[in-house]
C-alpha cells in the first residue's frame, strides 16, 4: 500500500516519474527488437538446412525403387507386390537393376567392378547394401483344442518376447545365422509390428552377378518362410553434385494374417557441412545462435536470483526456460550427429566393404528438425506477447498522459492484455463494450486476495469506492445535470480528500504495473 502521494516520498516530481514509464516503454522495445533478431537468427538457421534438392533427390529415388515395374508384370512394383514370390521377382528385378548401374545407355562400362556403383550415374553407393531378416518362433500363439488335430504349427505377431533367436536353414552361412540386437539402434515402427535391430543380416556385394547368384540361393533353400515377419532393405547413397546422403530403408512386412505390407523411407540430408561460402555464413549464425543463447541464460540467472521462488510462479517465465532447454536440446544433437557423422565416414573410408549404418543419423537428424520446430514456435509466441504487451502497456501509458480518470483497476489492465492476445490471434471477437460487464464487491475482494493484496488495502479499497459512488450520485446524477449546486466547506474537504486519495490509488497501480511488466519481461 503506498504511504502517500508523492511529495511523502522523497519529493519525486511527476516529471522523474513519468521519465521513468518512458524508460520503461523503451526498454521494452530493445528487448522486442533484440528478441526479433533472435528470430530471424533462428529462422535463417532452420531454413539453412534445407535444400529444394532434397525433394528432388528423394522423389528420383522413389521413382526407381518404388516404382518400377516387376519383370513380365507391368501391373505391379514395390508399392503393391502382395505376396512372396512378387517379392521375390522385386528383389532379382527392380531393386537388383537399380543397385547397380556399371555401364553406360551405350554399354560402355563405367568403373572397375571394385569401386561403387554410380545410380543415375551421379549418387555413389556407400559401402554396400544390407537385407535383414525378423522372425518369430513356432508355437508362440494358442490354438483352440478344437483345432489342434488340424493346426500343427502356430506363428504369431512380431514382438521382442516372440522373436525367433536361433539359427535356421543352412546353419554353416552367415545369412541363417541370428545376430542380436546392438541395443542402441532406434526400433522400427511399421504397419504391424514394432522392430528391433538384429536379426539374420545378409550383407550384399559390390559385383551385381554375385548379388544375383545369393538371391536365387535365399530364394531356393526358403530364406523366407512362415515365421519371417518382417525383411528390411537398407542401403546409402552420395551425390556430390549438391552434397547431400541419401539414406533409403524398403520394408516388408509379413503380418500373421498373411499376405505382406510394403513401406519406404528416403532421408536426404546434409552431413558434410562448411563447404561453399553459403555454408561458412550458416557457420556464424550457429556462433550468434550460442552467444543469444548465452545472454537468455545470464538474463534468466538474473530474474532467479532477484525474484526467487517467486520467479516460478509466471507462466511466462517458465515459458523462458522451456525455450532455453529445447535450444540446448537442437545444440546437444547438432554437436552429436556431426561427431557421429564425422566417425562414421572415417569407418567407411577405411573399409569399403561393409554396410554403413546412415539410418541411425537419419533418425537423429529427424529429432533435431522437430526440437528446431518446436523451439520456433515457441519463440514466435513469446514475440507475439512482447509485442502484444508493448502495445497495450503504451495504451494505458496514454491514459495516464491526457489525464483520465483513475477508476480502473489492475486487473482490468491485464484482462485487456489477454483480450488483445485472443484478438491477434483470432481465437475471440472483439467485445464492443467492456465497462457493461459489472462485477459485485465480492468478487473483486476475492480476486484481490488471490492477487497478494493486504485486507486493510482490500478494506480501504472498499471504503474508498463506497465513498466514490456516494459522491458520484450526488455531483455527476444525470437529473441534476447542468443545474449549479452550492458546495459546503465540508463537502469540498471531503472533495479535496477524495482527490488525494485518487492520486495516491494511481501513483500505486503505476507502480503495481511497472512490477508486472518487470516480471513478464
Amino acid at each position: 500500500m503506498p504511504q502517500a502521494t508523492w511529495w511523502y516520498r522523497g519529493g519525486t516530481s511527476k516529471h522523474d516519474l513519468h521519465y521513468r514509464r518512458e524508460a520503461e516503454v523503451n526498454t521494452t522495445l530493445e528487448e522486442l527488437l533484440l528478441y526479433f533478431i533472435f528470430l530471424i537468427n533462428l529462422c535463417i538457421l532452420t531454413f539453412g538446412m534445407v535444400n529444394p534438392h532434397m525433394y528432388y533427390l528423394n522423389k528420383v529415388m522413389s521413382s526407381l525403387f518404388v516404382d518400377t515395374s516387376l519383370p513380365d508384370d507391368e501391373r505391379s512394383s514395390f508399392r503393391s507386390i502382395q505376396s512372396i514370390t512378387e517379392f521375390w521377382k522385386f528383389m532379382e528385378g527392380p531393386l537388383l537393376d537399380g543397385l547397380y548401374w556399371d555401364s553406360w545407355y551405350s554399354n560402355k562400362q563405367l568403373y572397375n567392378a571394385k569401386n561403387s556403383s554410380r545410380i543415375y550415374y551421379e549418387n555413389i553407393l556407400l559401402g554396400v547394401p544390407r537385407v535383414r531378416q525378423l522372425r518369430v518362433r513356432n508355437n508362440t500363439c494358442k490354438v483352440y483344442p478344437a483345432f489342434q488335430s488340424l493346426v500343427s504349427d502356430c506363428y504369431n505377431k512380431y514382438t521382442a518376447k516372440n522373436e525367433d533367436l536361433s539359427d535356421f536353414g543352412l546353419r554353416h552361412k552367415p545369412e541363417w545365422k541370428h545376430l542380436p540386437s546392438s541395443g542402441t539402434a532406434p526400433w522400427h515402427w511399421g504397419f504391424v509390428g514394432v522392430y528391433r535391430d538384429g536379426g539374420y543380416i545378409v550383407t550384399l556385394s559390390k559385383s551385381k552377378s554375385e548379388t544375383k547368384a545369393k538371391f536365387v540361393d535365399l530364394r531356393l533353400n526358403n530364406w523366407i518362410g512362415r515365421g519371417t515377419r518382417a525383411v528390411f532393405i537398407d542401403f546409402s547413397l552420395y551425390n556430390a553434385n549438391v552434397n547431400l546422403f541419401c539414406i533409403i530403408r524398403l520394408l516388408a512386412e509379413f503380418p500373421a494374417t498373411g499376405g505382406l505390407l510394403t513401406s519406404w523411407q528416403f532421408y536426404s540430408v546434409k552431413l558434410l557441412r562448411y563447404v561453399s561460402y553459403y555454408d561458412y555464413f550458416i557457420a556464424s549464425c550457429e556462433i550468434i545462435f550460442c552467444i543469444f543463447l548465452f545472454v537468455f541464460i545470464i538474463q534468466e540467472l538474473r530474474k532467479l536470483s532477484r525474484f526467487k521462488s517467486a520467479y516460478f510462479r509466471s507462466v511466462w517465465n517458465w515459458l523462458e526456460l522451456l525455450l532455453l532447454l529445447l535450444c540446448f536440446l537442437a545444440v546437444f544433437f547438432y554437436a552429436y550427429c556431426n561427431l557421429q557423422s564425422f566417425l562414421l565416414l572415417g569407418q567407411l573410408l577405411k573399409n569399403t566393404e561393409s554396410y554403413p549404418d546412415f539410418y541411425f543419423l537419419a533418425y537423429w537428424h529427424i529429432y533435431y528438425n522437430n526440437v528446431i520446430a518446436i523451439t520456433i514456435f515457441f519463440a514466435w509466441i513469446k514475440n507475439m506477447f512482447l509485442a502484444i504487451i508493448n502495445d497495450t502497456y503504451s495504451e494505458v501509458k496514454a491514459d495516464y498522459s491526457i489525464g483520465r480518470r483513475p477508476d480502473f483497476e489492475l486487473g482490468k489492465i491485464i484482462k485487456k492484455s489477454c483480450f488483445n492476445i485472443l484478438e491477434k490471434l483470432r481465437l475471440k471477437k472483439a467485445e464492443e463494450n467492456e465497462d457493461k460487464k459489472m462485477k459485485t464487491a465480492g468478487d473483486l475482494a476475492q480476486r484481490a486476495r488471490k492477487e497478494g493484496f493486504d485486507e486493510s488495502e482490500i478494506q480501504e479499497a472498499e471504503q474508498m469506492k463506497r465513498w466514490k459512488e456516494r459522491l458520484e450520485r450526488k455531483y455527476y446524477s444525470t437529473e441534476i445535470q447542468g443545474d449549479f449546486q452550492p458546495v459546503t466547506q465540508q463537502e469540498f474537504r471531503e472533495l479535496f480528500l477524495y482527490a488525494v486519495e485518487l492520486e495516491k490509488e494511481l501513483h500505486y497501480i503505476s507502480l503495481k504495473l511497472n512490477q508486472v511488466l518487470r516480471k513478464l519481461h
